[in-house]
């Protein structure tokens, strides 16, 4: 491949809905939606987490791993109403209960971002890069 990287790579679709893009958000440690995000601007509200006051909204947002709270999918489902939610969700691992934010919010008529799995071990080839996911799961670098 003359050491160019590949441009584009196929995620496993968790929950369907709208293709995105936006800059990647990779984030460097696991987080909980239920006080860790605030619902009502898309910052990271944990003071613990690295990337603590980094905007979500309009991302591509990686996600390592997630820290449960049953609250999760509520917080997700007012960041979609709010318009304050991620471009796309990529994540290492199903969350049900952070996905059911999604479902619920599709139920409700509400347009939705897809969120796909990708292997944690892949997310770095993203940081700091433009990117869009297709309906389909295509997760594509954008140049520049």
């Amino acid at each position: 491949m003359n050491g160019v990287e590949p441009c584009s790579i196929r995620a496993d679709i968790l929950v369907p809905g709208s293709a995105g893009g936006g800059d990647a958000l990779v984030l460097s440690a696991p987080i909980s939606f239920w006080g860790g995000v605030d619902p009502t601007t898309g910052r990271i509200a944990d003071v613990r987490h690295p990337q603590c006051g980094s905007d979500i909204a309009g991302t591509v947002l990686f996600i390592p791993g997630t820290i449960g709270s049953s609250s999760a999918a509520a917080v997700l489902l007012e960041l979609v109403h709010g318009a304050r939610a991620p471009a796309a969700i990529v994540l290492h691992e199903p969350d049900a209960i952070l996905l059911l934010g999604l479902i619920v919010a599709r139920e409700m008529g509400w347009e939705t971002p897809i969120a796909v799995k990708l292997d944690r071990a892949r997310h770095g080839d993203f940081a700091g890069r433009g990117v869009t996911v297709s309906a389909e799961g295509e997760l594509t670098k954008i140049a520049g």
